[in-house]
């Protein structure tokens, strides 16, 4: 049976160190830098034959240059003969861009999609994608995460007043997964999806 390698990017290394010690592992040896062109270079410092690996990295903060770490990690493990790669993603980049609203407008998330696929991921976890269509751009197995049961859960533990609070989403999108945490949890939610317009304007 394969071990399990946890790599860290570097969008969120603490992240990934909080994973690492919660499953009782070490974060595996990994180096990124860049050239003085501002080319990535990722080095795998640990042998990954025959294993599991899981690579940490998020689309916020710096997500052009954190997608392309993600993409040469995922294909350097690959390549070193890794049994399976699954990045996890906790925020996936470009994903509101999943629907084509303009004439000659991309849609971003599939291409990102395509991208991780054909770098060798196996596997893919996320969090509270923008859409759920969007895992239906893949051909490997997606699996979506919901923040909502830890988000009730830490209301619940530190809001004294937690059955009178508002939360407000900010677009009709956000405003549809609160309603079904609505119908499992007794809150009274206010949707404000007017600020969306208004930001807008």
């Amino acid at each position: 049976m394969p071990n399990i390698v946890l790599f860290s990017g570097s969008s969120n290394h603490d992240l990934s160190q909080k994973v690492a010690e919660r499953l009782g592992l070490d974060l595996g040896k990994v180096v990124t830098k860049k050239f003085s062109n501002q080319e990535t270079c990722v080095e795998i410092g640990e042998s990954v034959r025959g294993e599991d690996v899981y690579i940490v990295q998020s689309g916020c903060g710096e997500v052009n240059d954190n997608l392309m770490e993600l993409l040469i990690m995922i294909n350097a493990c690959k390549i070193a003969s890794a049994l399976r790669v699954t990045p996890v993603i906790p925020c996936f980049p470009y994903a509101r861009q999943d629907k084509k609203d303009k004439s000659r407008a991309p849609i971003s998330a599939k291409l990102v999609a395509n991208m991780l696929s054909v770098a060798g991921a196996d596997h893919i976890i996320t969090m509270d994608l923008h859409a759920s269509q969007i895992q239906g751009f893949f051909d490997i197995a997606v699996d979506n995460l919901y923040a909502e049961p830890a988000v009730l859960q830490w209301i619940k533990g530190n809001i004294p007043e937690w059955k009178n609070c508002i939360i407000v989403s900010p677009d009709a999108g956000g405003a549809k997964r609160y309603i079904l945490t609505f119908k499992s949890s007794f809150f009274f939610f206010f949707f404000c999806t007017w600020l969306f317009r208004h930001f807008q304007k």
